[in-house]
């Protein structure tokens, strides 16, 4: 295979008043973590490794790098790290936030305390930083996850022949088009990836038109995270008890600001239309916990019974009079999708693209979507054609929230099509697993090439 190098030249101009930008922009970075540390201090954390430096010796070279931004891409990650930790290799696994970085440290916390793992921040996009970085660790390979593609770090690492991968990649319309309105740096910052490798047909054929050929296409690492038995089994027995009230759930997971309204509208005129004989219980689960206190003050607003996941010291005994539980924990989706009977997919209401609907499949829950899917178009498409998840009909940017209650009601009020739904959620996470397998031989064989 060529090397990365000849794919995409650094574009001297636009690179300078990029790192300008940047430099003019640092203050106002370190701003933004003091701000968030209003409310969560460890976003103090760790400081000199956002700009290079600090960190705690000793220090492995030599590693195969992963750089996961968020809770998302590090979990899509885990299989990739489990793989290449089995062949004996060490990992130096990279964040941008804070929330990744946790997600992180849970996942794999025997072996960061083993040195197997080395987890540190990636550090800003800027040239010195990341000249730096690269110099302290010197990783022999790197892999990107998904959508992150910094400029300093992929044209440096394409000058120093560094392999630069960019794996489960996906590539929305709308990304493309802001990709194509930088013209020949945009394209050029793509094709300075040593491969990459692209979740579906869709995505590979995206990366084509801005011209890049180092390619293929490997299937999505979501479908190979085995979810976390001991919340499963959790999950499991938390569904028992609620059946056992004959009781049904719902869960809305990972919402995004302005969604939680129209859920929260929707379920209220649920539980208004008198339709159940013993009322459902929903369970929010917002995408970040910052806003946990935002959320529950808009229950409250609602007028509706709740309480926080974190007043549960065990299982839901008794919920009789509530019609919500709050969801503030992280690393727990598992549970809830163990337990629930339905879900309603969050980021898909209004236009931020749509969260993991795959991680719902494996646990075997149906799903309805809204709208916006188009950051799991290919994922969506298949599962709703699969009969595990339905579209619900409307835009609910709109506002209208009605659409919403009267597809909730629909599936809760038709056990046999839940039934239905549930057991094609698990057929269509099985049969679309693999794509680890197929990551790993692309890298060996050093075949990125679409015919």
């Amino acid at each position: 295979m060529n090397s990365n190098a000849e794919y995409g030249a650094r574009p001297l101009v636009w690179f300078a008043v990029y790192q300008l930008l940047w430099h003019l922009l640092l203050p106002f970075a370190f701003v933004r973590l003091v701000w968030r540390a209003r409310h969560t201090f460890a976003y103090l954390h760790h400081i000199p490794e956002r700009l290079g430096f600090g960190y705690d010796k000793p220090i492995t070279q030599g590693s195969i790098w992963i750089h996961a931004v968020s809770v998302g891409e590090t979990r899509a990650a885990q299989p990739l790290v489990e793989a290449y930790l089995a062949r004996g290799e060490t990992i130096l696994l990279t964040h941008m936030t804070l929330n990744g970085r946790r997600t992180g440290k849970q996942l794999f916390a025997k072996q960061i305390t083993s040195g197997q793992i080395r987890q540190v921040y990636l550090p800003y996009d800027l040239c010195w930083s990341v000249e730096h970085f690269l110099n302290t660790f010197k990783p022999k390979r790197g892999l990107f996850m998904e959508t992150e593609a910094w400029p300093t770090v992929v044209f440096r690492c394409a000058e120093l022949g560094l392999p630069l991968f960019l794996v489960n990649a996906r590539l929305s319309e709308r990304s493309a088009r802001r990709v194509s309105r930088f013209g020949k740096a945009g394209r050029s910052l793509f094709q300075a990836f040593a491969g990459i490798l692209a979740q579906t047909d869709f995505d590979a054929q995206r990366y084509r038109s801005l011209g890049i050929k180092n390619i293929c296409i490997v299937g999505n690492l979501k479908f190979d995270v085995a979810l976390d038995e001991q919340l499963v089994h959790q999950g499991r027995l938390w569904q028992q008890e609620l059946h056992a009230q004959q009781r049904l759930m719902v869960c809305a997971a990972s919402t995004r600001n302005g969604e939680e309204a129209i859920i929260l509208k929707a379920w209220k005129d649920l539980l208004l239309s008198n339709t159940f004989e013993t009322t459902p219980l929903l369970c929010l689960v917002p995408r970040h916990p910052e806003r946990f206190t935002e959320v529950a003050d808009a229950i409250h607003s609602a007028g509706l019974k709740f309480c926080r996941r974190s007043e549960w010291p065990g299982t839901p005994r008794d919920c009789s009079g509530l019609d919500v539980v709050l969801g503030d924990s992280m690393g727990e989706m598992p549970m809830y999708y163990s337990a629930t009977d339905l879900v309603v997919m969050g980021g898909s209401l209004l236009p931020f693209g749509g969260q993991n609907l795959i991680e719902a499949c494996a646990a075997g829950c149906p799903v309805l979507l809204g709208a916006y899917t188009y950051n799991f178009q290919q994922a969506s498409l298949d599962a709703i054609q699969a009969g595990a998840t339905k579209r619900i009909e409307g835009d609910l940017s709109l506002g209208d929230s009605i659409a919403l209650m009267e597809a909730l009601k629909a599936l809760l009020l038709n056990p046999a099509e839940l039934s239905k739904m549930s057991d094609a959620a698990k057929t269509y996470s099985i049969e679309h697993q693999g794509a680890t397998g197929r990551i790993l031989a692309a890298l060996d064989q050093k075949t990125f090439s679409l015919p």
